[in-house]
């Protein structure tokens, strides 16, 4: 009964502040427009890559069989110049940008460095290979993808 006063009164609520304080930080972009953002960015940056690196570069779709290894290699790097431009000159993808999203570092909420660019990538990498990693957000409560905890970085509505 004590505890119903002191609710009603509005004591106790020394508690409920720092609650507060603690759910007043950064929150991400929705999980659907994420997935949207990266959608837009593989069809308007890797598939062109893709067909550049595999007709252009190598020659023929055979080529590019004969030395996967070469081929892929090509593609990453590329890839992975294109986005850490992004990412890093311009803190957002065409498809991040498509979306009306931003990248930022979660505690100065500013543009991400260099580093955190490139933790970033490969650990998007590293989420998408291990598949398991993809559904992290799913389980978490804060939405934060395995990429976005291990760069303290998160992506935000602009």
């Amino acid at each position: 009964m004590a505890r119903w006063r002191d609710t009603k009164n509005n004591r106790g609520n020394q508690k409920n502040t720092t609650i507060k304080e603690d759910h007043n930080q950064i929150e991400s972009s929705s999980l659907s427009s994420r997935l949207r953002a990266f959608l837009t960015d593989t069809f308007l940056i890797t598939t062109p890559i893709l067909y550049i690196v595999i007709y252009l570069v190598m020659g023929s779709g055979e080529a590019f069989s004969e030395d996967r290894i070469k081929g892929w290699s090509i593609i990453l790097i590329i890839h992975l110049l294109l986005i850490i431009f992004f990412w890093f000159v311009k803190g957002q993808t065409p498809g991040l940008k498509a979306y009306q999203l931003k990248i930022v570092d979660v505690t100065s909420k500013t543009k991400i460095s260099l580093i955190q660019s490139l933790i970033r990538y490969s650990a998007t990498l590293f989420a998408v290979v291990s598949f398991f990693l993809i559904f992290l957000p799913f389980i978490r409560k804060d939405k934060k993808t395995f990429q976005d905890i291990v760069s303290n970085t998160i992506i935000i509505p602009e």
